[in-house]
């Protein structure tokens, strides 16, 4: 299995985690670092929406209590293939300012598009 397959398929497993009683809008994602780990995470909801957590930002944070801060690889599963939102885009800028992404439309077999924070985020803070 490649490293983006096995990245893929951790996005599009976090997902089916996701808890979304309000939009049915089911996000996975899964951050793979230097060092090969991947850290997973699912969007979840609150009725006070700006309580919210992103996908996206679930995994970053996952990683980091874990102690891994170098990161070169995210995969982003949803029923689109959408790209994350301007939050996440700059809390990843935090730490990997040219991580690649793979937005994944999460169907089987999913396909993905790569990009990279670098072309989602031009200019970061």
């Amino acid at each position: 299995m490649s490293k983006d397959t096995a990245l893929i398929s951790a996005a599009c497993e976090a997902r089916q985690h996701a808890f979304v009683p309000y939009s049915q809008y089911r996000v996975g994602a899964a951050l793979r670092t230097a060092q090969g780990h991947i850290f997973r995470g699912c969007n979840v909801e609150n009725k006070s929406y700006s309580l919210t957590i992103c996908a996206e930002r679930a995994a970053v944070f996952n990683a980091i209590q874990a102690g891994e801060q170098d990161f070169e690889a995210l995969a982003i599963a949803t029923e689109d293939g959408a790209a994350p939102c301007g939050a996440c885009r700059q809390v990843l800028a935090e730490f990997a300012p040219d991580l690649s992404i793979l937005l994944v439309t999460a169907q089987s077999p999913p396909t993905f598009t790569e990009t990279s924070l670098k072309l989602l985020l031009p200019d970061r803070f």
